[in-house]
């Protein structure tokens, strides 16, 4: 299956055969999924090796999401470790044997990239350590739901390279230079609390509710327009990449576009007759 996420709602959806056969009835080598109602749940599963993201684990990792945005009944997805692991960054035995034209052919840095280019949004459930390529792979996502007792971190530097799957860029963006810096050049990991003073994640939960947690904020995410929020998460993306002024243009564009939608009807009438809407994302 190739990946084929699309930032606009127009993507193509599964038909009712497709639905019936469930991804969870696949059989995955290094992760599980799972499907709540209007979310669907990934899990990285390959304890043994603290869900270490070999080449294999991307691309489980890549076709379980890409199922889950061509699939209309999902609104939200979360992906997640185990309570001890989020994931504990790159396979470095695999990694130890690359050279850089095996590196360039693996592919596994573009893999994160195109996290962004889902319209529908992704949250990040993290437990225990999120290191390196984990926490890369966190901030890929849209929203970070931390245990209070989590670990995030960009180690790379003590084995002899550095961050390259988003590390040095989105870190930066999320805590500053300065704080970037300490952290990628020390390797040393911080806190959940302390991650959420400087901005890296959305909210911090007691260690036994980070997955309630995140669950319970995907089927609030999914129960508004899917239309509204698929192009809102574009518009939000955009801030990351653009001037402010162009920015500001095309969130205008996106806005009176929205103007037009079923769903902004639905919704504005739903909030006049004080009832609960009925969106469907058109």
């Amino acid at each position: 299956m190739s990946f084929t996420g699309s930032a606009h709602p127009s993507a193509k959806t599964i038909s009712r055969a497709e639905k019936d056969s469930h991804l969870s009835d696949k059989e995955f080598s290094n992760i599980r999924t799972q499907v709540e109602g209007d979310i669907g749940l990934i899990f990285l599963n390959r304890p043994s090796a603290l869900n270490a993201l070999s080449s294999g684990l991307m691309s489980e990792l890549v076709e379980a999401i890409n199922w889950f945005e061509a699939n209309g009944e999902i609104r939200c997805i979360v992906i997640t470790g185990s309570e001890k692991v989020f994931s504990a960054g790159a396979d470095i035995k695999e990694m130890s044997v690359w050279i850089s034209a095996e590196a360039l052919k693996q592919a596994n840095l573009e893999r994160f990239d195109l996290l962004k280019k889902i319209s529908k949004p992704i949250i990040a459930a993290i437990s225990g350590f999120a290191l390196g390529g984990g926490l890369e792979l966190a901030m890929a996502c849209d929203i970070i739901v931390a245990a209070e007792g989590a670990k995030l971190g960009q180690p790379e530097i003590n084995v002899g390279v550095f961050p390259g799957a988003g590390g040095t860029q989105r870190l930066t963006r999320a805590v500053g230079k300065y704080k970037a810096m300490e952290m990628i050049l020390t390797g040393v990991p911080i806190g959940a609390r302390e991650a959420l003073a400087h901005g890296l994640v959305s909210r911090v939960v007691p260690n036994e509710l980070y997955l309630a947690e995140a669950k319970k904020l995907a089927h609030e995410i999914a129960q508004k327009s899917p239309l509204a929020v698929s192009i809102a998460k574009e518009s939000i993306l955009k801030a990351h990449e653009t001037t402010l002024t162009e920015g500001l243009a095309f969130e205008r564009r996106n806005f009176y576009m929205m103007m037009s939608s079923e769903d902004k009807q639905e919704g504005m009438k739903a909030f006049l007759e004080k009832r609960k809407p009925n969106y469907r994302g058109r």
